[in-house]
């Protein structure tokens, strides 16, 4: 069994402070250095609108300012992080999310105003667009996990319980990357077993099993970052261990983890290497293969 040693945790860190943005070396700090939250939520300050929406690229392809579904479901994931669950912020992201909800009670994938802003090629959307199970199952879930009771969830939960009641075909990766964020948090325990049990092969099907795969893929660590939850039940234990081994032998030579899609404009590449080290670190920390 492979493990990050001290140097290939040293080589990460150096890797941000050459590359990585503020908010990712804050993190860094948080959960290797013991550093303090207070930073992490004062570099996520910088990212959040009037409206309780994010932009300014804390995802990194949406490079606009105004504020949009996705980078709020990352911005409830580093409030978590930082101890941020019963933050101001949180209530904020409900609010917003409310004000952007679309008829069928779900909110959008991407809003029309990206149209207006730097951003990657794949962020189309129509004039008008319907509530989508990514992000809506991912924004509840943290609310959920974040202890919210806004009155966004009732709604929102309602959308994607239908939405899984009525899933006709396998989701696509990102898609059943939301559902289980919302499998694994929403309170009705009972329903979402139960949900899980009948949609368990369908929420696996884009997950490539070979850890060497090259490309554009989705693997088994993705869906399950820590060892808890529906996603890290989808896969045996020897695939995972064999994904862990391949995920430290990734580490680049100059410290850090990069995507495998590619890069419209330089700074994404490096905005989401420091992004991901951070996540790649945490990962093999949840496993127990960092050496202490």
């Amino acid at each position: 069994m492979k493990v990050l040693n001290i140097t290939g945790l040293e080589r990460a860190e150096e890797f941000l402070r050459l590359n990585g943005r503020i908010i990712d070396r804050r993190r860094f700090d948080l959960h290797f250095r013991g550093g303090s939250p207070a930073p992490v939520l004062a570099a996520l300050r910088a990212y959040e609108n009037a409206d309780g929406g994010y932009g300014h690229a804390l995802e990194p392809d949406l490079r606009g300012e105004a504020s949009q579904p996705v980078p709020a479901q990352i911005a409830l994931e580093i409030l978590h992080q930082a101890g941020g669950d019963g933050d101001p912020a949180v209530a904020r992201i409900g609010d917003h999310l409310a004000s952007i909800t679309a008829a069928n009670g779900g909110v959008p994938f991407v809003l029309p105003s990206v149209r207006d802003t730097p951003h990657g090629p794949w962020w189309q959307t129509p004039d008008d667009p319907p509530g989508s199970i990514n992000p809506t199952g991912a924004l509840a879930g943290l609310l959920y996990r974040a202890g919210s009771r806004h009155s966004w969830l009732d709604p929102a939960t309602d959308f994607c319980w239908s939405h899984l009641e009525n899933v006709s075909a396998e989701p696509g990766p990102y898609d059943a990357l939301s559902i289980l964020i919302f499998l694994d948090n929403v309170p009705d325990r009972d329903r979402a077993e139960a949900v899980f049990t009948r949609l368990r092969d369908a929420l696996a099907a884009h997950v490539t099993l070979d850890p060497h795969a090259e490309g554009i893929h989705h693997f088994p660590l993705d869906f399950a970052p820590a060892p808890h939850g529906f996603g890290h039940r989808l896969f045996t234990g020897d695939v995972l261990d064999a994904h862990l081994d391949a995920l430290i032998d990734a580490q680049g030579e100059d410290g850090g983890w990069y995507v495998n899609f590619p890069s419209w404009t330089p700074i994404t590449k490096h905005d989401w290497a420091g992004h991901l080290t951070v996540e790649r670190a945490r990962t093999l920390q949840a496993y127990g293969r960092l050496k202490a």
